[in-house]
């Protein structure tokens, strides 16, 4: 790959390009849409073809109750007819069943009897946020009580001032579970901050996302060469020996694919700050960059899923995830750092999906593929997740200065 100068026309300029996208976007939701819908309430995780993998009162994580309901706010936007029932469907699982009515706070799993994991995550908070300004923008009538009531949550139970970021966990009853804090909830939160300062206007939304990222990337990212840390002590110093059997959440090593999703949730919280804070597309370059030199397998393609601290691939499963946030990622660098790196590597990301990653059988993504690029199941039994390949189709397809909820709002949904 080149450095220097931008390629034109972009392939995001492109019409046949730009239709390409949105109909990998409505494959996903004819994939997701009806099969995915719980009657119970919540949502299935789904096998390779689409068939739920647990009818039997399975839990139900709460990320995936509001992944759902942020996608399908975006899809209500777009004009999709029925996501408007899929995001009440939603946001009446996650206020009646994952909601703790006794002590506050969003249950971690759900099922028909109550808490399946009564614990209190950041990670799955986060995501309350999210769905709760994303439902905001379509005026779901539980958005406004929920976003509220996250909100405080967030700032009363979660929130380390002294810090500037989030305390990882808590038991039902709000007891700390400690000697432990994680970039990956304080990443998500990020995101759903921007969301909720972009349908509030309030500004502590936009100071706790400035104030997280300021300490995870312009700290302690910048420490370590532009390699984002995972695992952290109390005190936010670097755990390189941390190690959890749940390698989907709290992977070993560092994860190439948050490097990249923080590039772009850098570039986005830069245009919502007007601009002010100029270490962020700085960093952003570099956190792409150290992507593409070390987490990308040069020989095969894609991304491996996690390094160790001297730069060998250590999980070398390729995920559909990163490929999802690189393709952000490069769109957002396309607009702020135009170059032909960014653009050559942007057409390299999307061929190695539309190649490797597309179910062409059976609809939906791959969610897991061997160091070979061959479908696997070893972290990911299914199809669980429409969030990142999603948004990753449509967020091309609009300029890069905020989440897709304000920019397809700004836009009337077109393109």
């Amino acid at each position: 790959m080149t450095a220097a100068g931008p390629l034109s026309p972009l392939w995001a300029n492109r019409p046949y390009h730009r239709h390409w996208l949105l109909s990998q976007a409505e494959g996903l939701m004819d994939f997701f849409q009806d099969r995915a819908i719980n009657p119970k309430g919540g949502f299935y995780d789904l096998d390779r073809t689409g068939v739920a993998l647990d009818t039997n009162n399975p839990a139900r994580g709460i990320h995936a109750s509001a992944r759902m309901v942020h996608c399908f706010a975006i899809a209500d936007l777009l004009g999709r007819p029925g996501a408007a029932d899929v995001v009440d469907h939603g946001m009446r699982y996650l206020w009646e069943k994952h909601r703790d009515q006794t002590h506050g706070g969003y249950f971690w799993q759900a099922n028909d009897d109550g808490a399946a994991d009564a614990s209190k995550q950041g990670y799955g908070h986060a995501f309350v946020l999210l769905a709760a300004s994303s439902a905001k923008v379509i005026g779901h009538p539980l958005a406004d009580k929920m976003l509220a009531d996250i909100t405080e949550v967030i700032e009363t139970k979660f929130w380390e001032e002294r810090h500037g970021a989030i305390a990882e966990e808590f038991s039902a009853d709000w007891q700390p579970v400690p000697g432990y804090r994680g970039q990956n909830s304080n990443m998500h939160l990020t995101e759903s901050l921007m969301a909720a300062f972009e349908v509030t206007g309030e500004r502590h939304y936009l100071e706790k996302a400035e104030s997280i990222a300021d300490l995870l990337i312009n700290r302690r990212a910048r420490e370590e060469g532009f390699r984002v840390a995972e695992h952290f002590s109390e005190e936010w110093v670097v755990d390189r020996t941390y190690y959890h059997p749940n390698e989907m959440f709290r992977p070993a090593g560092t994860t190439p694919g948050h490097w990249l999703e923080w590039a772009r949730l850098l570039l986005q919280l830069y245009a919502l700050g007007g601009k002010s804070h100029a270490w962020m597309p700085e960093a952003a370059e570099a956190l792409f960059e150290r992507s593409m030199t070390l987490g990308w397998d040069k020989a095969k393609g894609g991304f491996f899923y996690t390094l160790d601290w001297q730069d060998v691939p250590e999980k070398k499963s390729k995920l559909w995830w990163p490929m999802c946030e690189a393709a952000g990622a490069a769109h957002f660098l396309n607009a702020h750092a135009p170059s032909a790196f960014h653009e050559e590597s942007y057409r390299l990301i999307w061929s190695t999906i539309a190649g490797h990653f597309i179910d062409r059988d059976h609809g939906g993504w791959f969610e897991e593929t061997t160091e070979e690029l061959v479908p696997a199941t070893t972290l990911f039994p299914g199809k669980g997740d429409i969030y990142h390949a999603f948004q990753a189709c449509l967020i091309p397809l609009f300029p890069a200065t905020g989440s897709l909820t304000k920019v397809i709002t700004e836009h009337g949904g077109s393109f």
